[in-house]
């Protein structure tokens, strides 16, 4: 074991077992808020999840003023979970905050002393790996011997594109995600994650930065006795799930 990370505490799988089988997707919430102390913490939770070359591409833009709730609702189409939710939290990719954060990883790096591997990768290789160029073609050179090395070796395949920028920065705000609505249900609160708004109007109202991609707007709460719609259920996982 890394002596720098110290001893690993205990962990109760059956406590980690009932805060998954219990989160369900919540579409009726009781009108009481989330204590301050909870959603700070769940936030900070949400930003320990594993995301690519720790460069973060997420931020969260959490609504409680009522006014600003209401209209963030609508443009939620008015969905139940939106509306009677005491917060809404607008979780956003950023595939354009990359350079800056490579930059800020060799600054703040957490030890007395920064590995010449890790100032490499943030100073010198991050900025080809995720840079596309002007008009995109320098994704374009990198896609093309990508796949003339990569006859011979295993290469890393992309991203290419601003497209494959997108799902970049997606992939690890999602994993955010996932860390925050569990994090509400240990702590006694649910949630509903929604795909279902029009992105255009949330960016406005939120004034999220034009490329800031709005993976989904997340209601947060205590469930109301009505909130749960439908029994839960999953396909056969020996259809998803393969063993080699």
């Amino acid at each position: 074991m890394n002596a720098k990370a110290g001893a690993l505490p205990d962990i109760d799988v059956e406590e980690f077992r009932k805060v998954v089988r219990t989160r369900r997707s919540i579409r009726r919430f009781k009108n009481e808020p989330v204590p301050d102390d909870v959603l700070a913490d769940c936030l900070e939770l949400a930003t320990l999840a594993p995301n690519s070359s720790n460069l973060q591409p997420w931020e969260f833009y959490v609504v409680r003023t009522p006014e600003l709730k209401t209209r963030l609702a609508e443009a939620c189409l008015g969905q139940n979970a939106a509306k009677t939710a005491p917060v809404l939290i607008a979780i956003v990719a950023r595939t354009d905050t990359w350079r800056n954060h490579a930059r800020r990883a060799v600054e703040e790096w957490p030890e007395e002393k920064l590995p010449p591997i890790v100032e490499k990768y943030y100073r010198r290789i991050a900025p080809i790996h995720y840079n596309q160029g002007p008009l995109g073609l320098l994704g374009v050179a990198k896609k093309a011997a990508g796949y003339v090395v990569g006859l011979s070796r295993p290469v890393p395949r992309g991203p290419y594109s601003a497209n494959e920028m997108k799902v970049w920065a997606t992939k690890s705000t999602a994993l955010a995600a996932e860390n925050l609505m569990l994090a509400l249900r240990a702590h006694g609160y649910d949630s509903c994650p929604m795909e279902g708004f029009d992105e255009c109007r949330v960016k406005k109202l939120l004034k999220i930065p034009r490329k800031g991609l709005v993976t989904m707007v997340l209601a947060a709460g205590k469930r109301a006795e009505n909130g749960v719609y439908n029994q839960q259920y999953r396909f056969d996982r020996a259809q998803l799930i393969h063993y080699l």
